[in-house]
């Protein structure tokens, strides 16, 4: 195993074309959950950024082998190179694509998040397979699909244990405000932010807001507070927003 591992960390055409393929993998494997989610960026995005990355460190070794080989015989000059500004180039160039899939939602959130941040590591499990630092590339592998596709059930259950709960509503008319704050307050919680999305009634909807709300010791879950705020008669809907 050493001595193929030797063999694959050499600048040839195997150890490039394993490279390409190992990048093309991984990024498949990664890309594939989020196609299957039907995210933004899905199977093929996340495969041609991880070749992609591999490949300019690929480049790079050509490079260098070039300057100190057969290109070093064009000039009387010293040569210099820097194999890692190629690799510096990918890192700031993927933060405008991971950008492009940020994007704002309904009610003040944001989306896309998580997609961008897996091009981005993506892109870095392209930049290890390129250099040829295999035993980094399917730990880094698998701790990405494991943090993407397995850890969000985890995430969601945590916030909804927190004591701090983000609620969006819709009433009837705007003095009903007071009566969803006696509610919550009711709940041994209190609202220290409300931000007011509709002040009337619209073809998008009733009047609505976001309110912030602490739950003080010993108050309802998240799933109760939602439940005193719905029967209420003058709201129409409520429910929690996980960002």
């Amino acid at each position: 195993m050493s001595v193929v591992l030797a063999y694959l960390r050499e600048f040839n055409f195997v150890s490039a074309l394993f490279r390409l393929l190992l990048s093309l993998a991984v990024g498949g494997v990664i890309g594939f959950g989020r196609s299957r989610k039907q995210r933004s960026a899905g199977l093929r995005t996340y495969m041609l950024t991880c070749v992609g990355a591999a490949l300019t460190v690929i480049i790079a070794f050509y490079e260098r082998d070039m300057l100190y080989g057969v290109w070093s015989a064009m000039s009387s000059a010293e040569l210099k190179f820097d194999g890692t500004r190629l690799a510096a180039g990918v890192i700031s160039g993927i933060g405008f694509l991971a950008a492009g899939t940020i994007i704002g939602v309904e009610h003040q959130q944001v989306s896309g998040l998580t997609t961008a941040i897996g091009l981005f590591g993506a892109a870095c499990l392209g930049l290890a397979c390129g250099a040829g630092f295999y035993e980094a590339v399917l730990p880094a592998a698998v701790l990405i699909i494991v943090a993407m596709e397995t850890l969000q059930p985890v995430e969601i259950a945590y916030k909804r244990r927190l004591r701090n709960i983000t609620i969006f509503v819709e009433f009837d008319e705007l003095q009903d405000i007071e009566t969803i704050r006696k509610a919550i307050t009711a709940e041994r919680a209190q609202i220290f932010e409300m931000d007011l999305e509709r002040a009337a009634r619209t073809e998008d909807g009733y009047p609505a807001a976001i309110l912030s709300v602490k739950l003080g010791k010993g108050a309802a879950s998240h799933s109760a507070m939602l439940s005193s705020i719905a029967e209420l008669p003058c709201v129409h809907a409520v429910r929690e927003l996980i960002s």
